[in-house]
């Protein structure tokens, strides 16, 4: 094996183990490449089952690349990303980079597979975007700063898109977080996926708009417990009064010697009238279904655990069990179960630098909805998790590295979904034998097959992604179908500075 090292790019500067460092968000411009380089086992992921990625970490994770089997394409690309990702000044030191984007658009939503599916059904809308953005980091030995406005006409369009006063404006990131070796204390907005790195989280995902939430972590590098816990937004019961809404989590996540990591977490969501974080449900070293019951309260109570084991074919799964009915002696039993499970892999095609992952999701029909409407993980109506429920997809996706600069990614995806979302009431006792546990009324199925590229020239990046939608009982009518493409194309030019603080 040899090692990839480059210090004349870096100017020998390294990060200190008691600097902090700022997280790659999970929509930055490199992560495409950098999951490449994962799934094809030229870097070692720094933390299987866990996003965003600290920048120091995969700093580290470019340099010790293993290029025995790396072609010249893929050498050249990690000169490139360790160019751009290097810091280049030691703390404490800023950095800003600024962002102008054009695109155009089929569609506002950002998954194309939301097409027609959730309440109300997400609809095409065929525009022009512009965007701008302004990215800045400041480091001070072990606390990081980050502040990331950006204006984006498409957020006006987007059904997911909670704003209203200001409907253009959003803050990705934006966060204060002070590390050390063994922990960290996090206050602030970032996207974050707990699980297989290849789909959503079922409970953790960037699908939320900047959600605040505070964040501790503490162990060493092989084993590690975070919490999180934030507080949803605020609805109104038919009174009009107002019910307050929190959400927790915690894991405990594991990487032995070895090539497996795990991860058993759990999580909690209550609500009404009045009520406040309660410190039981933040216990990391407690079972909130168990507390609640301790404590005369209630809970919308998850349990979850997550796998993977890394090779030249990485395999990978999560499973979350919302609610089972373990007996069957009254009607409350007749409950449909409420689960999501994903399983996959992923690695490089054989001989070739080509990139391929697959996996197979399922979310069950009530997954996500609670006896109180209200008692459930929606922030803005937008799942901390899935956005949606009663489906299941199997996606089969390639990676290509034509050039340095080009990343190309064909895709297959199945999609089945039924007529149950996240969204909708909780059906009454009376109808649990009615109610579906996957599947709910008439399925609609959506074969996509598409591809999605990104190509780098210095400052510019041009971007698309396109493909056919073949869609069997389309609108939940059966027997209907219909075929749509979908589209967007974009150009971004970015430009950075970065400096020591006086």
């Amino acid at each position: 094996m040899s090692v990839f090292w480059i210090p004349a790019l870096t100017g020998g500067a390294t990060l200190a183990a008691q600097d902090a460092s700022p997280y790659v968000p999970l929509q930055h411009w490199a992560m495409p490449s950098v999951e490449h380089l994962i799934a094809t086992g030229v870097i070692v992921d720094p933390t299987p089952l866990t996003r965003p990625l600290k920048r120091g970490d995969l700093v580290r994770a470019l340099r010790a690349a293993d290029t025995a089997r790396a072609n010249v394409v893929t050498r050249r690309t990690l000169r490139l990303l360790l160019s751009a990702l290097t810091d280049r000044r030691p703390a404490p030191s800023y950095r800003i980079e600024g962002e102008l984007g054009v695109a155009a658009a089929t569609h506002a939503f950002r998954d194309p597979l939301e097409l027609n599916r959730g309440v109300p059904p997400r609809l095409t809308v065929r525009r022009g975007f512009a965007s701008a953005g302004l990215d800045l980091h400041l480091t001070v030995g072990p606390v990081v700063l980050v502040s990331h406005p950006v204006v984006d006409t498409r957020l006006q369009f987007d059904p997911d898109w909670y704003g209203t006063a200001d409907n253009a404006t959003a803050f990705p990131e934006a966060y204060i977080s002070a590390q050390w070796r063994q922990g960290e204390l996090f206050f602030g907005a970032l996207a974050r996926n707990w699980g297989p790195s290849a789909v959503q989280g079922v409970l953790v995902s960037d699908d939320a708009y900047s959600l605040d939430h505070l964040h501790v972590a503490f162990g060493t590098a092989r084993v590690r417990l975070q919490v999180i816990a934030a507080q949803l937004d605020t609805r109104f019961d038919s009174t009009g009064a107002p019910v307050n809404r929190y959400l927790s989590l915690s894991r405990l996540w594991v990487r032995p010697p070895g090539r497996w990591t795990f991860a058993l977490w759990q999580a909690g969501v209550w609500s009404g009238v009045g009520r406040q974080f309660e410190p039981w449900f933040l216990n990391p070293a407690t079972w909130t279904y168990i507390r609640a019951s301790n404590t005369n309260t209630n809970v919308n109570s998850f349990l979850g655990f997550d796998v993977e084991r890394r090779g030249t074919t990485t395999a990978f799964g999560q499973f979350m069990l919302d609610d089972i009915q373990v007996s069957r002696k009254s009607a409350t039993d007749l409950k449909p179960a409420s689960y999501a499970f994903t399983i996959g892999a992923k690695g490089r095609v054989r001989r070739t630098a080509v990139g391929w992952q697959a996996f197979y999701t399922q979310v069950a029909n009530l997954t996500y909805r609670n006896e109180d409407d209200l008692q459930v993980p929606l922030y803005h109506l937008l799942g901390t998790g899935r956005n949606f429920a009663d489906y299941d997809q199997a996606t089969l996706k390639l990676s290509v590295l034509a050039r340095p600069q080009l990343l190309l990614e064909p895709e297959l995806t199945v999609l089945r979904q039924g007529e149950g979302d996240p969204r909708l009431s909780h059906p009454l006792v009376g109808a649990y034998p009615s109610t579906a546990t996957l599947f709910q009324g008439i399925v609609e199925r959506t074969v996509r097959l598409a591809v999605g590229g990104r190509w780098h020239g210095g400052a510019f990046e041009l971007s698309g992604n396109g493909g056919v939608h073949l869609i069997h009982n389309a609108g939940h009518v059966t027997g209907a179908s219909d075929t749509r493409w979908l589209g967007s194309i974009g150009v971004a030019y970015r430009v950075s500075y970065e400096n020591a603080l006086p």
